[in-house]
């Protein structure tokens, strides 16, 4: 299955429509409609006090200036503060709601990211980059934190008091009205027409963002490497491309963001200019007061600021829809590794069989054509074959971390599908080649995902440890169990680490123990130790392993030799080490 999610989200038709991607932005804080409620009367209030203000100020000026009413003037006046004061409390009160319910939503959105990133397979980590997935965590649910905390009450808002202001234009006098609410129309068009770009614009700075962040981590993940070579210039060349990609992209949207600022102020001055020249036509006429024509300059720019308004708050919009597609994208995702139900089922003596399985990773070759074989339970099996051949991959399909194209595998007579996530695991151990650590203590690490020992005290965990044959490895650590782990630097060598990934495996006491070069990393007194903890391991144990060293298969009970997509029987080991020198392809 594909989980590329590098495709460009701004190209996307039917699916991230405006209105479709809006509705599923307001989805997200459907639980607070309590605390919206509230926030939309607090933002109704105020829009309909900034409202009333020109008017009471345009009645003030025909009835008290001009008549030289001073007490109707101050009267008037402490109204108006009033009404300011009011609509402060207000302003304050909606801004709080909406800022609660951003951190709020920015809260379970992180962690349904993040959760989902859990479910999905390691297919989908192989075909994306972790820069770019941790920008989608961080970078992209901020943009939808801005929108909903900032944003959308205030585009709530702007609606409000521009509608209102058009309505009172239209109201005091509907030809002026008219003609200032003109020019509007044709930013109505310009934004329908530009609106798509916009959006374009906003995602490809979004990916490019992503694509910098995966750049940073990938350089500075592997920096010792770029050290040794000498290749600072490499990793220079590489950020300069990433870096000058991220700039332009950003130049662009920032442009198009930018982009209704200058229409929306020569709309507003056209308003202007048309109420100013007719306005005075009417007053000449006697059709106007001086006082109205205030009002009227008022409510037009209570009509045209908030439209101004509306294109910084249409820009942030556009923002957020990208950062959404590029969110929902993953949300979206659904893992193949999905359990099913037992459809096959098989009394046999083997602890595990492959029957007829082939696969090929997704946009590749076929690794493996057709494969079947069984391993006996209690035995010691050795997987060997040149590099590529598939011998990581047929590991991983024992482990079910990837599922096959076509055929099944059995795990205990039932389908490897069939089991939970949670009994697989307990049946099958994996030492990986490049085994991961979490910053922590030893103890920390060993006992992941393993809830037998997680009571236990440091003493009790030591006596499991001895009866397990493991307190050598553990002495090899100044601390015990209690040294230190960082998984960034060299504070442990990888030697250490492989010791920590192998007792990590061992004292979840599986049936199946696949080992993936896991001594490469390790002394020859060490290896001696492994070899022997291996060797006491309960009878019922099956063991895989995989390695380029012969000596450490020398005491497997069968030897499998994997190349060119097929899986054979070696026999001995020197029938082993001539298939490996002669490369024999399977027929």
């Amino acid at each position: 299955m594909k989980y590329d999610l590098s495709q460009d989200v701004g190209q996307k038709k039917e699916k991230n429509a405006t209105y479709k991607a809006l509705r599923k932005l307001l989805a997200l804080i459907e639980d607070e409609r309590r605390i919206l409620i509230l926030a939309f009367v607090a933002i109704l209030v105020n829009s309909g006090l900034t409202l009333v203000s020109p008017m009471l100020i345009g009645r003030t000026i025909d009835t008290y200036v001009q008549t030289r009413n001073y007490n109707g003037i101050l009267q008037n006046a402490g109204i108006l503060l009033g009404i300011y004061l009011i609509a402060l409390v207000t302003n304050y009160v909606q801004t709080r709601l909406m800022g609660g319910i951003g951190q709020r939503t920015l809260f379970k959105l992180r962690n349904a990211v993040f959760n989902k990133l859990q479910e999905l397979p390691v297919a989908f980590f192989n075909q994306n980059k972790a820069g770019d997935l941790i920008s989608r965590i961080n970078n992209d649910t901020d943009k939808l934190n801005q929108f909903f905390s900032q944003s959308l009450m205030q585009f709530v808002g702007s609606i409000f008091i521009m509608t209102g202001a058009g309505l009172f234009l239209l109201f005091i006098n509907l030809p002026l009205g008219a003609a200032a609410l003109s020019p509007a129309i044709l930013m109505w068009i310009f934004t329908q027409a530009t609106s798509a770009w916009v959006k374009r614009k906003n995602a490809g700075s979004l990916k490019s963002v992503g694509n910098l962040s995966a750049e940073i981590q990938e350089n500075l993940n592997n920096f010792k490497v770029i050290i040794a070579f000498n290749r600072r210039d490499y990793f220079r060349k590489r950020f300069e491309e990433a870096n000058q990609q991220n700039y332009k992209t950003a130049i662009g949207a920032g442009l198009a963001n930018n982009v209704f600022t200058p229409v929306i102020g020569m709309a507003a001055n056209l308003g202007q200019l048309v109420v100013l020249t007719y306005g005075i036509y009417l007053i000449s006429r006697g059709q106007f007061t001086i006082g109205l024509l205030i009002s009227f300059f008022s409510y037009v720019n209570n009509f045209y600021n908030p439209l101004r308004q509306l294109a910084a708050l249409w820009a942030n919009f556009q923002v957020a829809l990208a950062g959404w597609d590029r969110i929902s994208q993953l949300l979206v995702l659904q893992t193949d590794l999905v359990t099913v139900a037992d459809s096959v089922s098989a009394s046999s003596s083997a602890l595990l069989s492959f029957q007829n399985v082939s696969f090929s990773y997704p946009d590749g070759q076929e690794v493996l054509h057709n494969i079947s074989f069984d391993l006996a339970r209690g035995k010691t099996y050795a997987l060997v074959g040149p590099t590529g051949g598939g011998k990581t991959t047929t590991a991983s399909l024992i482990a079910r971390l990837y599922d096959p194209t076509s055929g099944t595998v059995l795990l205990d007579g039932k389908d490897i599908r069939a089991y939970s996530p949670e009994e697989r695991t307990q049946k099958i151990g994996f030492i990986l080649q490049e085994p991961f650590l979490f910053t922590g203590t030893v103890r920390e690490n060993i006992l992941y995902g393993n809830e037998a020992y997680q009571s236990h005290s440091n003493e009790e965990l030591a006596e499991v440890i001895r009866a397990a044959n493991l307190a050598g490895l553990v002495e090899r650590f100044d601390d015990g169990l209690d040294t230190k782990i960082q998984t960034s630097g060299d504070a442990i060598s990888l030697g250490h680490k492989q010791l920590i990934a192998f007792m990590r495996a061992v004292l979840r006491n599986p049936d199946l123990l696949i080992l993936d070069e896991a001594t490469a990393n390790i002394d020859t007194v060490t290896e001696q130790l492994l070899d022997e903890i291996l060797q006491n391991l309960p009878e019922k144990t099956t063991r895989i392993i995989i390695a380029h060293r012969l000596n450490t298969i020398e005491s497997a009970d069968e030897i499998f030799f994997i190349n060119s997509g097929q899986v054979t029987l070696a026999g001995s080991l020197n029938d082993a080490v001539d298939m490996l020198l002669h490369g024999k392809r399977v027929s």
